[in-house]
């Protein structure tokens, strides 16, 4: 805390102390005869909150707090809960900008969003990041970036826009708005990396000494690990590690065990809390270090089901305590975060407070932040100006268009054996296989019918003009193709496809776009949507604009093409994750992530 702002916050403390030692002053606002959801105590009771300012005054029986001025609300009947937290998302997941996402999350009860600008960082470097942050400090609710110390993740299986390292890190974490370093996926692959790369490990440890001195957060990212593997990436984090990326009970409990905040992923697409919780109720596990977070959500599923309140429900119907769930986006993230002035209702915390009709299904009846009613029954009330994002934030796709025999797979054998990754749903993780392939006129056929895809990943940045090539199955798509920009981490262009000639018109139209999703069919467009921001985000839609936008794309998708994956334009976007097991496809080739080498994409 700068000195202005601590010197800003001693004055609003002493006029709260005035109200309460006074006799003729009185709170701001009054919220009266609600049930208090205390986090701090994992209790309910009736009782009042009143506000000063923008900060919780009092909470118990305010009635001698009510003034002539005094907003008073009746609340009887209803809960008052601290304002949810999204501790990890993306919000170049959702393709809207921080203010887009804002306006559909808030009216659900979010007020605070940590996000990782991994992907802007990998397509723009700190230029996009700042830009981020910038936008950041523009919305009423309370944005904090933690930025990623390492891109590309994996340097010598993929091409990023920008290189970031260590010595981006100084300059970033002293920029407004960013609060620590977010998942570190460059040690995911925790053995592998320490024996092929270990310059890395020095790299990504300078980084996070430096905020770890500056007591600043560092989130880790540790797929699968234990034992060693695990303490080995606790301590290149600095030794106080958080995870996203947990999938089994057996991994919850482990990394409970040794001090790590599991952040329980419930997205769009990933969705692991159902198996996480258990370590809590069936195990009877302690859950202060388990903390609910989205990472990838989409606009049409925060425009229909909510945000963090929707999260909290489903843990809910798990068997988990509502206050103690609702702890898992308060008190808990708050905790890991640091952020002393929220998580509870308590004197002198931001008076950040959702009112919830049912306890149980989470609906949202009001949403008050720093003691302002800002939505009311799934309405905003304050207005979001549009963001517009600089110049020096777009045009961030620099090849040429491609030819078919760009993508080719070329063989002078009658068949082959072709290395096939597997998309699973509602996971990034995918499966490896091995498929008989027929050759035709020099070329390797892909095999629709039996869910075999051609897919590729194209360097976009003008940097090498790599072309990473192999097959796919898991979409149900029995023609056409679907290109995008947005492919996890490094952001090259991905496109999976039945024909070649489709893979080629659908990747052109993305580059022509100057970044976005492009879906083809008979060498034609047939949908499209511009993502010029970073190839990444429009700001060119509202929230309820993209919502449509991506049902509209997924329904072509679907109907035309015969694709079968719900939400494909993430799953497609994940396959390109290097640090993800088993196989995975960036633009130097087929990855085997758990061997860290890159396949033929035929033997």
């Amino acid at each position: 805390m700068s000195r202005i702002d601590s010197m800003k916050r001693t004055m609003e403390y002493r006029t709260m102390v005035d109200v309460l030692m006074s006799e003729d002053r009185y709170a701001d606002l009054v919220l009266a005869g609600g049930t208090i959801v205390n986090t701090l105590t994992r209790e309910t009771y009736v009782g009042d909150v009143a506000v000063k300012g923008r900060h919780i005054l009092m909470v118990g029986d305010c009635s001698k707090l009510i003034g002539p001025d005094t907003t008073y609300v009746n609340v009887e009947g209803r809960y008052l809960s601290p304002g949810f937290i999204d501790s990890h998302m993306h919000f170049e997941s959702s393709m809207l900008t921080i203010t887009e996402f804002s306006r559909l999350s808030i009216p659900s009860g979010t007020t605070t969003l940590v996000a990782d600008p991994h992907e802007i960082g990998n397509a723009l470097g700190p230029v996009g990041m700042k830009a981020m942050a910038d936008e950041a400090g523009r919305v009423p609710n309370h944005v904090y970036l933690v930025v990623p110390c390492l891109a590309p993740d994996c340097p010598a299986l993929e091409t990023a826009g920008v290189d970031v390292s260590s010595k981006d890190i100084e300059d970033l974490l002293s920029y407004p708005n960013i609060i620590g370093i977010g998942e570190i996926q460059g040690f995911s692959n925790a053995r592998h990396v320490y024996r092929n790369t270990p310059e890395i490990v020095t790299d990504i440890m300078a980084s996070t000494s430096y905020a770890v001195g500056l007591n600043r957060t560092v989130d880790g990212n540790a797929p699968d690990l234990f034992g060693a593997e695990l303490a080995a990436h606790i301590l290149v984090a600095g030794g106080r590690a958080s995870c996203h990326e947990t999938t089994t009970k057996a991994e919850c409990v482990e990394k409970l065990r040794q001090g790590v905040f599991v952040f329980m992923r419930e997205g769009s697409t990933q969705k692991n809390m159902a198996e996480c919780i258990r370590a809590v109720t069936e195990d009877g596990m302690d859950s202060r270090r388990c903390i609910l977070a989205t990472d990838d959500m989409v606009a049409d599923d925060l425009r229909n089901l909510g945000h963090m309140n929707e999260i909290v429900r489903r843990t809910i119907r798990q068997g988990v305590d509502p206050v103690e769930a609702i702890q898992m986006v308060t008190i808990n993230p708050s905790a890991y975060f640091r952020f002393e002035d929220r998580g509870a209702l308590a004197p002198g915390k931001l008076a950040d407070i959702v009112v919830l009709d049912d306890l149980y299904e989470m609906s949202v009846e009001a949403v008050f932040i720093e003691g302002k009613l800002t939505a009311h029954k799934g309405r905003l009330l304050v207005d979001l100006s549009p963001y517009v994002y600089p110049d020096t934030v777009k045009n961030s796709v620099r090849r040429a268009p491609l030819k078919k025999s760009d993508l080719e797979i070329r063989s002078d054998a009658a068949q082959v054996t072709g290395n096939c990754l597997v998309a699973i749903p509602d996971q990034n993780l995918t499966d490896a296989l091995k498929v008989t392939l027929p050759v035709s006129g020099g070329v390797v056929s892909c095999d629709p019918k039996d869910d075999v895809l051609y897919i590729a990943c194209i360097e976009r940045y003008g940097r090498n003009g790599n072309i990473g090539k192999a097959f796919v199955r898991g979409f149900g798509m029995k023609q056409g193709a679907i290109a995008e920009s947005v492919a996890h981490d490094t952001h090259n262009i991905v496109v999976a496809g039945a024909s070649l000639e489709d893979m080629v018109t659908a990747v052109n139209r993305v580059i022509e776009m100057g970044g976005g999703i492009a879906l083809a069919d008979r060498s034609r467009v047939v949908d499209e949507l511009r993502l010029p921001v970073g190839g990444l985000i429009s700001d060119e839609q509202s929230g309820e604009e993209m919502a449509e936008s991506i049902k509209r794309l997924a329904e072509t998708a679907r109907t035309q093409l015969s694709c079968a994956i719900h939400e494909p334009f993430m799953h497609l976007s994940f396959l390109a994750l290097s640090t993800s097991p088993k196989w995975k496809i960036t633009d130097k080739g087929l990855i085997d992530v758990e061997n860290f080498r890159i396949l033929p994409p035929i033997e």
